[in-house]
């Protein structure tokens, strides 16, 4: 059978920039590990696969593998997918609309917001389907700065220390002290493994960070690991950021009111990745939370599976 996919560079608006994402259409009928074996065999850091939603008011379910795992959620799949389905369903020559659409993933209904103009790249943001939480999983300095090859002293920041925060995937978040240790550390996936814990079903994934950017308006720089997942360095991670709202919230102990936030990521590996994060904090908790970011298509073809 043949199955229509469209391949988008997401958390972008340039081609050949950001993170690659694979949007199957035809989904319906595949098996769970067929749907493993194709994301395998594209080797990208997730490919979805679009099947009809089970409450009729919704856009679409979508299912998101890994080369290694299924993901409940995740944000570069959520953005590039909300868009694929907007040009496909309304994005013809001078398509010009706003659009809200919710997609089923297993974490449960998202809702997207999509933004179609004629000659930009179109934007899409998300509410996130769960606030951050902090995960009580201790994680060693020196273990750390060791999987990183970095010294103990370039881990942390201020009073940003590593920390386990998911809101759906956990991530490790690993504050760095400077641009330069970020750019110049060299991830050890064996050493992770013993330094990193097992959480929600998974090894947690190692999500760097530092203040400020190679782009001056970036508000952090960021790169992510995940030898768990089968993904060696990932150039954009919308779940990973969400993760990271949980601690810049809890150390920058952020006042109430509306807070933007621009992630850099990818820039290492040539695909600078631009991800847009809101915050909304009321009572001193986090109320509300959106990632967004561009997608651009690059490819279309059919899956003859």
């Amino acid at each position: 059978m043949a199955r229509a996919y469209s391949i988008y560079d997401v958390f972008t608006g340039t081609k050949l920039a950001g993170n690659p994402l694979a949007v199957v259409f035809d989904g319906e009928g595949l098996s769970d590990e067929t749907m493993q074996a194709i994301a395998a065999e594209l080797k990208l850091s997730e490919t979805v696969f679009v099947i009809p939603a089970d409450n009729p008011a919704h856009t679409a379910r979508i299912r998101i593998f890994t080369p290694g795992r299924e993901l409940p959620f995740a944000g570069h799949p959520t953005v590039g997918t909300a868009v694929a389905l907007a040009e496909r369903s309304y994005g013809g020559e001078g398509a010009s609309l706003d659009i809200v659409s919710v997609i089923e993933e297993k974490i449960g209904p998202v809702r997207c917001a999509v933004r179609l103009r004629e000659d930009e790249a179109a934007f899409a943001e998300f509410d996130l389907p769960k606030v951050p939480v902090r995960l009580d999983h201790p994680l060693d300095r020196q273990g750390v700065a060791d999987a990183l090859s970095l010294k103990s002293t370039d881990i942390g920041f201020e009073n940003h220390v590593p920390s386990i925060w998911t809101a759906g995937v956990p991530f490790a978040v690993i504050p760095v002290h400077n641009l330069q240790a970020v750019e110049s550390l060299d991830f050890d996936a064996e050493l992770w493994q013993h330094v990193a814990p097992f959480a929600e079903g998974g090894l947690v994934s190692a999500y760097v960070y530092c203040r400020g950017g190679v782009n001056h308006t970036a508000r952090f720089h960021a790169r992510m690991f995940a030898a768990g997942m089968g993904i060696s360095e990932d150039p954009a991670t919308g779940s990973a950021v969400a993760a990271l709202a949980g601690a810049i919230h809890h150390f920058d102990a952020m006042p109430d009111g509306h807070h933007p936030v621009l992630v850099e990521q990818g820039v290492e590996m040539g695909r600078p990745s631009y991800i847009h994060l809101h915050m909304d904090i009321k009572d001193g908790s986090i109320s509300r939370a959106r990632i967004g970011g561009q997608a651009v298509r690059i490819a279309t073809g059919t899956l003859e599976i």
